[in-house]
């Protein structure tokens, strides 16, 4: 099975970018959970990516502002109601996971306040019977702070390949974490700078990247989060039919 997020970087409305996706060959989408990115109908694009025949993998939340959940402080606490709000809404929409930023920059340092609240939101998720899974992002001590501290079967880890390449190449997170692998966002960079390329459009050595991800036992979907940077001369259309063959190029190295 292939996914790609629901955003790859043109200003459409999320109903005509489901049906790029689908006319591109893709099986799945995941989906950003909030209003922006051009996304003022979000509610809507499960029920609209099922009439259009895709698989919902995942939904993304929102994280500005996330460094607060590890602050003693009202927002925090306000996050943490958000995020547990979103686990309602997956089960009221049936989608099976949620993708979880632990900090938007500048990370604060782990602290029990915050590991408290991930617990609160990973506990209702057990009970919701929906998986959580944290990104790795450009630092990497919140990420394993927290899923060294909460061994639950519902908490686990998204692979992001960008981030790992220009920020944290020489930890291998798919060994310490690959058997809590639950999701994938596979994209291509210079090994500096985080542009969501199209895979083998950057510097990622994608057949040892894709050994790795077969190694953990991961039996998801290949899955794309890409942008348009530096392919504005290509329609959505046609950008999204390269991205797919792509997606295939990939999913045969597996």
């Amino acid at each position: 099975m292939i996914t790609t997020f629901g955003w790859f970087g043109y200003v459409l409305p999320i109903k005509e970018r489901i049906g790029i996706i689908k006319k591109a060959g893709f099986d799945g989408v995941m989906l950003w959970w909030s209003e922006t990115l051009g996304n003022p109908d979000y509610r809507s694009a499960p029920q609209w990516a099922r009439e259009a025949g895709l698989f919902v993998e995942n939904v993304h939340t929102p994280y500005r502002d996330m460094n607060n959940i590890w602050l003693d402080n009202l927002d925090g606490e306000s996050i943490t109601e958000l995020l547990l709000t979103v686990i309602d809404d997956c089960v009221e929409y049936a989608i099976p996971t949620m993708i979880l930023h632990l900090s938007n920059s500048g990370s604060p340092p782990p602290c029990e306040t915050g590991l408290n609240r991930v617990r609160r939101i990973v506990e209702k998720a057990e009970r919701c019977a929906v998986n959580v899974a944290f990104e790795n992002l450009w630092e990497l001590e919140l990420l394993e702070y927290v899923l060294d501290n909460i061994g639950s079967n519902r908490a686990g880890f998204c692979f992001d390949s960008g981030h790992h390449h220009c920020r944290a190449r020489n930890h291998d997170l798919l060994s310490k974490y690959g058997s809590r692998l639950m999701a994938l966002h596979l994209h291509d960079n210079d090994g500096v700078d985080d542009q969501h390329r199209l895979p083998f459009d950057g510097t990622i050595d994608w057949q040892a990247t894709m050994n790795k991800i077969a190694q953990t036992g991961y039996k998801g979907p290949i899955a794309l989060e890409l942008g348009n940077m530096g392919y504005e001369g290509l329609s959505p259309k046609a950008f999204m039919r390269l991205a797919y063959e792509r997606a295939k190029r990939l999913e045969a190295l597996m």
